[in-house]
């Protein structure tokens, strides 16, 4: 092993003297030039020895040693030093800058090099290198670009991508190797692959950022209709609904937005052979159960008004357990979006589920900051839906209007959402749902208008209605057609008309006690 005789070093610091490093296979000249050494410590323990300089006045400041059980401890003022390596490669000294994660990472790619070209090494791990970086911010922006060649792990991936959008644009650039670390590569004798490292590295572009031809393949798939709704009206405005997006509907107390969706869920579990994840915040999971059967049969199993026999209820929820497509959360009352985002998430990706609706939204919002609290939940659904390739559909409880009641039918309007302006942006269709519980004719307490008040798509959906006819007897919402003759409601089937195959119904004339959503 080839060694060489150094100066004695500063009080306190360990002497060392260079040498050649068979073990890493890093020569005299590539340690010597790096001032990297090897000695023993004051207890007579090996040691490999980095030694670091003051970037202003070159002068070793601190010493960064190695143990052979890998404890890396300093001596000196490590604050004060600046790179490793630095001193050698004066400011914007050739066109391009190598950093590397460690020392004896710098002196294997300079070594690879012909110590002809600047590498430099952050001092303390990727975990630290952001702020090593920062503390010589001008330095590294001096040289036109800068190769960040980290370890392949995903710390340091991370601090690449920290680094890279701290830098000037266009200087960063992130460079890949086929092992861990360079003095893996030659170690394993892909040492030319570390030299090409540099020539190919990729420049840093921010998460989400892709070019067009990128995403050519995904860009020309044909462009299809979204999963139909269970009134053929909605499915006209919208298009039907795409995995990624995220549905709003609002409605006064007690006016049926959620026997609505219960209906709409029936539909996808009976008519599209979809896995559903209902997550109902405020009504119990047996009554929700009872619901669903009595959508799917035409009954009311959640009155006991005398009109169905058990036997017949019993069967009808064991038919729809035995689909095996509904997911109940189990929780009465637990309103954490935190842990409502964790159940979505696990539905997803271990029952493969596609569809949820929450009910509602403004139960998870922090009553001492609701409109915050709302603009943080709205964000993450958003996301969410996109990352896992769900459709969320919500229900939102909405704010007084500013004339009469949404209770006795007033219009809804996006801006009555609580948490309107997160609910606005984010949100890919929002629908009012409006119904005049105490209108004198009993016919009108039936009829709910369905209104389209936020369309991202198209925009051809916004202010669109439909009208809804509650059967009493079947327990079902269908299309209400307008007559052709004085604009009153004709509630018998049209032809604009296309009851679901098994949750439609031929509506019924209204009787004089309308039952309750």
């Amino acid at each position: 092993m080839a060694t060489s005789s150094v100066p004695q070093v500063k009080a306190g610091f360990v002497s060392g003297r260079y040498s050649a490093i068979e073990a890493r296979k890093l020569q005299l000249e590539a340690c010597r030039k790096y001032d990297y050494q090897i000695g023993t410590d004051e207890k007579g323990k090996p040691v490999h020895i980095a030694n670091y300089r003051d970037p202003e006045t070159r002068q070793v400041v601190a010493q960064h040693l190695r143990y052979q059980d890998k404890e890396m401890p300093w001596r000196g003022e490590p604050k004060k030093a600046g790179l490793f390596g630095q001193h050698l490669w004066g400011p914007g000294s050739a066109k391009r800058l190598i950093i590397t994660e460690g020392e004896i990472d710098c002196i294997t790619v300079a070594q690879l090099l012909g110590l002809k070209w600047p590498v430099v090494s952050i001092r303390s791990g990727a975990h630290n290198a952001l702020k090593d970086i920062k503390a010589q911010i001008n330095y590294v922006e001096s040289f036109d670009e800068v190769v960040l060649m980290f370890d392949m792990d995903d710390q340091g991936r991370e601090a690449s991508k920290e680094i890279g959008a701290i830098l000037s644009p266009g200087k960063a650039k992130i460079a890949t190797l086929p092992y861990k670390d360079p003095n893996e590569c030659l170690m394993k004798g892909k040492g030319q692959d570390v030299v090409d490292a540099q020539w190919t590295a990729t420049a840093y572009r921010p998460d989400g950022v892709v070019t067009l031809a990128e995403i050519y393949d995904e860009a020309i798939k044909p462009v299809e209709q979204g999963l139909p709704w269970a009134w053929h009206p909605m499915t006209e405005w919208t298009y039907g609904r795409r995995f990624g997006e995220i549905c709003g509907f609002g409605a006064g107390t007690g006016v049926g937005k959620t026997d609505l969706l219960t209906q709409q869920i029936v539909f996808d579990i009976a008519d599209l052979k979809q896995r559903v994840g209902i997550i109902f915040l405020e009504q119990h999971r047996s009554e929700t159960a009872n619901r669903l059967a009595g959508k799917l049969k035409g009954k009311a199993y959640h009155v006991p008004d005398g009109s169905w026999k058990d036997i017949d209820r019993v069967k009808a929820i064991r038919e729809v357990a035995d689909m095996d497509r509904v997911f109940l959360y189990n929780h009465f009352g637990q309103t954490d979006w935190k842990r409502i985002a964790e159940i979505i998430r696990h539905l997803a990706i271990n029952e493969g589920v596609k569809l949820f609706y929450l009910d509602h939204l403004t139960a998870l919002a922090d009553p001492s900051n609701e409109r915050e609290s709302l603009e943080l939940i709205m964000e993450e659904m958003a996301s969410l839906a996109q990352q896992l390739r769900v459709w969320i559909g919500y229900i939102s409880h909405l704010s007084t209007p500013e004339k009469g009641s949404h209770e006795e039918g007033a219009q809804v309007s996006l801006k009555h959402f609580k948490g309107a302006r997160a609910i606005g942006f984010w949100t890919h269709f929002a629908f009012g749902i409006e119904r005049n519980k105490v209108a004198e004719e009993p016919a009108e307490r039936l009829i709910t208008t369905v209104r389209c008040i936020k369309d991202r798509l198209t925009g051809r959906g916004d202010g669109q209605t439909m009208k809804l006819k509650y059967d009493q007897k079947t327990c079902r919402l269908s299309v209400a057609t307008q007559s052709q003759y004085g604009g009153g409601i004709d509630f018998s089937a049209g032809e604009d008309e296309s009851p679901p195959a098994q949750t439609g119904a031929t509506p019924n004339e209204p009787e004089d006690d309308p039952l309750p959503f």
